[in-house]
């Protein structure tokens, strides 16, 4: 499957998704709040992709529901510098919005996709997307942005990709080009944790539109609520997660690249899908900790 990102083409392989590292220029984020210069926020999204992140996702609004939205030109204001920065050093940047002007912006700075969590909400963002060739995710939900509520679902795979239809429909007649979409079930998104649980149970049944599949699953409420633990200790959970993922995202968005990258390969070695070397050896400077 191809993924057109304005002047470059991704090509996606089914079983081995890419890693979308999350950047968050909000200071209020539900999982790691606090103020950040563009400087430290460009060094962590670095980090990120030394740990394996093929995608950096800068998102300047928090998606928490207790919160007003932010004026549009604060989020350019927080958003835009960092992605010039990861732009000018090559990196493929996408950036978390669903407002239009915030997306002209980000792709002016250099982005080359728009990840856009409120299913369309603002049709004008798709215009731009079409401009620039940058892709588009197009994700589900039933709420409006900044909102929290629980629709109820005869049955939230059927619902989710009914909506798929509306709105990549609606995305190609305003020019998006089929290789430029991305299809996010919107986990948590307008979903108890139980809803958010049968689509991650069902992602081969959201495989019918044939485009590749973004799966939002880090720090989830839904893992909270198996585990009760709060965002910063879901880790494990989110590993588990993203096990459920791996045979049908293509890209998976993460805050512990690290931890993802490393547990994709060991389970790629253990499955038999890497070489293993029979002279493989664990590097001496490994065997233990260094003592302070």
């Amino acid at each position: 499957m191809r993924l057109r990102l304005r002047d470059r083409t991704l090509e996606l392989h089914p079983g081995r998704p890419l890693l979308m590292g999350i950047v968050n220029a909000a200071p209020d984020s539900f999982s790691d709040p606090g103020e950040r210069t563009p400087e430290a926020l460009a060094e962590r999204a670095q980090e990120l992709v030394e740990a394996g992140a093929a995608l950096i996702d800068v998102g300047g609004e928090s998606g928490r529901t207790d919160r007003q939205a932010i004026p549009v030109e604060e989020e350019i204001r927080r958003v835009v510098p960092p992605i010039e920065r990861l732009a000018e050093a090559g990196i493929a940047v996408s950036v978390d919005t669903w407002r239009a002007p915030v997306a002209r912006a980000a792709l002016d700075a250099g982005a080359v996709m728009v990840n856009d969590v409120s299913a369309l909400s603002d049709p004008p963002l798709a215009d731009a997307c079409a401009e620039t060739g940058a892709a588009l995710v197009v994700t589900h939900t039933r709420v409006e942005p900044k909102h929290k509520a629980f629709p109820e679902y005869d049955d939230v795979v059927a619902d989710t990709l009914a909506l798929w239809r509306e709105r990549t429909a609606e995305a190609r007649e305003r020019g998006v080009h089929a290789e430029q979409l991305v299809l996010d079930p919107g986990i948590d998104l307008a979903k108890t944790p139980a809803q958010s649980v049968e689509l991650l149970r069902r992602l081969p049944e959201l495989s019918e539109p044939g485009r590749p599949l973004l799966l939002a699953i880090s720090r989830k409420d839904f893992i909270g609520a198996l585990t009760g633990r709060p965002p910063a200790s879901r880790e494990a959970g989110t590993l588990a997660a993203l096990e459920a993922c791996v045979e049908s995202a293509s890209i998976v968005r993460l805050h512990d690249v690290a931890a993802a990258a490393d547990y994709l390969r060991v389970r790629e070695a253990l499955l038999g899908k890497e070489e293993v070397p029979e002279n493989l050896r664990l590097d001496g400077g490994l065997s233990r900790e260094p003592v302070a």
